[in-house]
């Protein structure tokens, strides 16, 4: 249904709104600008907590404009701050980490950077996810909330998160006293690109709007042989694989069908060689959900099918699968009421309800999700703006199974499109948010 809208409606999509207005015009005069910032960043990305040339970067357009500038926040994040009077707190936010992805998409401007993992091995990065959109338009909004100040009162922080990609950046930014050093906000935005959208759409979701993450490792203990005599062993391969058919019925059948979730194995290890029935297999699994409740019934549950799968191999009690959860949890991200319905209306009031659309909730995650969960008394919105060149979405038909993907090495976004819309709508949120 979405798609079949979006399609209906995309040459009014990527149409340019012909009515002047200040803060469109303005952005659309920065955009020069702006764009020789993208290239830069795009060109020479930087892996999680290693963003120190980006963060330098922004830190450094921060400060030009008048804002109060920390940096090494959560290792290497930063915050800048703008106090303009009396009023209500805002943050936005914009994280800075690329991918280990060797970009592949022809761009002149193509990264061709390379760094370690913290696993030790030497990568390609690419701004695989669009994180360098993200980092040019929250310069461009400084720019308009500090040419504009005469327009707003209150105070604006801007958050310039590393490490979005493992999950671990506004946590550790949280733990580095983001809400205590700094002036702690009532309310938060921030933006992601889309590769499922036309450039220049809006996408916003109340509720609850990208998932909990989990990783979990499961060790399948057996006892190795020879191939040709199994009845002497206990075939850790067979049992694993009883428990990745078992796991299919979490969803399929212990989950409400209202409820969605996730339960992926990603990964399948045993053996050496076609004669060895191994000792042990290895399983590891992606876990998504919404809710807390429905996260730990995924949980639970997979510990109990693992066990109980391992007795009903006859397997002993010292040989039971071991489940780990891994500590790179990421929780699921909830737009809060009124702010998400207040956006999508001041959204569609400035650039038409053609370009402003309901999307769905994805299993995707974010760790934008921290910094409501820190204070949920704070009010809460990330909101989508499309990627997708007109080219590009026409050649699909409007079919997003027929483009590349976040995180692929060929993602690369109508920039131009994205940083101008972001930047006009969080400029406009901002001051909508911190109105006098």
């Amino acid at each position: 249904m979405l798609m079949r809208r979006l399609l209906a409606l995309a040459p009014l999509l990527f149409a340019t709104p012909a009515v002047a207005e200040p803060v469109r015009d303005a952005v659309a005069s920065d955009m020069t600008s702006l764009m020789t910032i993208y290239r830069d960043l795009h060109a020479n990305p930087e892996l999680s907590f290693e963003e120190v040339k980006s963060a330098a970067r922004l830190a450094t357009e921060f400060r030009k404009l008048g804002f109060v500038v920390t940096e090494k926040v959560g290792r290497t994040g930063v915050v800048a701050v703008m106090k303009n009077g009396p009023g209500p707190v805002l943050a936005l936010r914009a994280d800075m980490d690329g991918l280990p992805v060797p970009e592949q998409t022809g761009l002149p401007f193509a990264s061709k950077a390379t760094g370690k993992t913290r696993e030790g091995l030497v990568t390609p990065i690419m701004h695989a996810c669009g994180h360098d959109t993200h980092m040019t338009a929250l310069i461009g909004t400084a720019r308009r909330m500090a040419a504009m100040k005469e327009t707003w009162s209150g105070t604006l922080v801007l958050y310039a998160q590393p490490a979005e990609e493992i999950g671990s950046g506004a946590a550790a930014m949280l733990a580095d006293g983001l809400y205590t050093r700094f002036p702690r906000p009532q309310t938060v935005i921030g933006f992601h690109d889309a590769a499922s959208m036309p450039a220049g759409v809006i996408g916003i979701r109340s509720g609850y709007a990208l998932a909990n993450v989990d990783s979990v490792d499961i060790v399948v203990k057996g006892v190795g042989g020879h191939g040709a005599y199994p009845n002497t062993t206990k075939d850790p391969i067979v049992l694993a694989s009883r428990i990745v058919t078992a796991l299919q019925t979490l969803v399929s059948r212990e989950l409400d069908p209202q409820d969605s979730a996730v339960v992926t194995v990603g990964s399948f290890q045993a053996g050496a060689k076609h004669n060895i029935i191994p000792d042990e297999a290895r399983l590891l699994l992606t876990v998504r959900s919404y809710s807390p409740a429905t996260r730990q019934m995924l949980l639970d549950g997979i510990a109990r099918i693992a066990k109980g799968e391992a007795i009903a191999s006859g397997m002993p009690e010292d040989r039971m699968p071991v489940v780990t959860v891994k500590d790179e949890f990421t929780p699921s991200t909830f737009n809060t009421e009124p702010l998400s319905g207040q956006m999508k209306t001041l959204f569609t009031e400035r650039f038409g309800k053609d370009r402003v659309i309901d999307t769905p909730a994805v299993m995707g995650g974010e760790d934008f999700s921290r910094y409501y969960l820190a204070d949920k008394n704070i009010q809460s919105l990330i909101f989508w703006v499309g990627g997708v060149s007109k080219a590009q979405w026409d050649k699909a038909g409007g079919d997003a199974g027929k483009l590349p993907s976040l995180h692929s090495p060929f993602w690369a976004p109508e920039a131009e499109a994205v940083i101008a819309t972001a930047t006009e709508a969080m400029t406009a949120a901002a001051l909508e948010t911190l109105k006098k």
